[in-house]
């Protein structure tokens, strides 16, 4: 069983005078974040944040935020010891991450709402809450590593298959010198480990696989709910021009999407068609070839630097997804905005994704794509 040294993770020594506030969602990951506090001697303080109304929920295995999920995070504090507490964060999290999850869709972008709610909920409101309760350090569950140099570094995970520094790329320097990732130096194994070892009812728990209020994937439904009125049809149209078709709605489409298109190719020798575009001035999916879909310089909105060296001219890798396997990368300045340029072209890039820049392991920060 793989311990954890507290002082290398950035904890004095175990006391009951050190208090650090865990931010529980129910899962496994968070759950064993508090049983190991716990055990090794801190004053800890579980929180779990309740974002939207559960009873209009439909239940779903492999969702996070569920009303189960709250009593199972009571559960593991009764279990462990520690006081727990659910605040309500409804408002919060219907402005600034289920609002804008739906007025990016409709922008004919696609958004990334996992990273919205740690940038606007999570490492803020929660962060300053944690801070009120005289807290030394907010711990969460996340398969990240935070690294110390001449200041706090945020850096992947060990495994690979579970880190998650690209929906922290929003993270700030003062928010990242009070933040606490014990996991990020196990693997998932390890963590079950754990768990089994404490005895908690979580320690099988499946992870959370869908965004929390798009329950079964139906994008669509939400955003309806949300801003109705925004399945405003319109026509599918070639690159070069020429109307195929019609479509229900741009925010039925993201951009690389191949299938469901009911459009024909204009001959038969022509190749597939993707979606290269979405226009939500003109409500059109523009279509066209692969090739059309190619992207090699890219401007980025909103950015946060976490690196103490210049951007301008940096030489990095960066992903456009989370599980993308990084691509070479340079960074530029112009415009007072950053511009990535890939050293090779790559294809689905899409407005409203995140672009997050890495040296090696360490998160150099990121921007959220914008129109190209």
């Amino acid at each position: 069983m793989t311990s954890l040294n507290w002082t290398d993770l950035g904890l004095p020594s175990p006391s009951k005078e050190t208090r650090v506030v865990v931010a529980m969602s129910g899962g496994v990951d968070s759950s064993v974040v508090a049983s190991l506090l716990a055990e090794a001697g801190y004053d800890v303080v579980g929180i779990t944040l309740q974002l939207y109304d559960y009873g209009a929920k439909i239940e779903k295995k492999n969702t996070c935020c569920a009303g189960q999920d709250i009593y199972d995070a009571a559960q593991v504090a009764q279990k462990m010891g520690f006081p727990h507490y659910v605040l309500d964060y409804e408002s919060v999290f219907r402005t600034s991450v289920m609002d804008d999850f739906a007025d990016s869709y409709l922008r004919g972008e696609t958004p990334v709402p996992c990273i919205r709610c740690n940038q606007q909920v999570k490492f803020k409101d929660l962060l300053k809450t944690a801070r009120d309760l005289g807290a030394t350090a907010l711990a969460t569950g996340h398969y990240v590593q935070r690294k110390m140099s001449d200041r706090a570094e945020l850096h992947q995970a060990v495994d690979p298959l579970k880190d998650q520094s690209y929906f922290l790329f929003t993270t700030q320097q003062e928010e990242l010198d009070f933040l606490l990732f014990p996991l990020g130096g196990l693997t998932k194994a390890q963590t079950r480990e754990h768990a089994l070892r404490f005895g908690l009812e979580v320690a099988e728990k499946p992870d959370s696989q869908d965004i929390c209020f798009v329950p079964n994937g139906k994008y669509a439904e939400v955003i309806t709910k949300l801003r109705p009125g925004a399945l405003e049809p319109g026509n599918i149209v070639h690159v070069e021009g020429e109307v195929l078709g019609r479509h229900p709605g741009i925010i039925h489409y993201t951009v690389g999407q191949r299938k469901g298109l009911s459009v024909n190719a204009r001959h038969d020798n022509e190749a597939p068609l993707y979606v290269v575009r979405l226009d939500p001035e003109k409500n059109q999916v523009v279509v066209g070839p692969k090739e059309a879909l190619a992207t090699q310089t890219f401007p980025l909105k909103d950015l946060n630097w976490l690196s103490p060296e210049s951007l301008e001219g940096m030489k990095c890798t960066v992903k456009t997804r989370s599980s993308q396997t990084p691509l070479e990368a340079t960074l530029s300045l112009k415009d007072g905005r950053a511009h990535v340029t890939l050293q090779k072209p790559e294809y689905s890039i899409s407005p409203g994704q995140a672009c997050v820049f890495y040296e090696r392991t360490r998160v150099l920060g990121g921007g959220w794509i914008s129109r190209l």
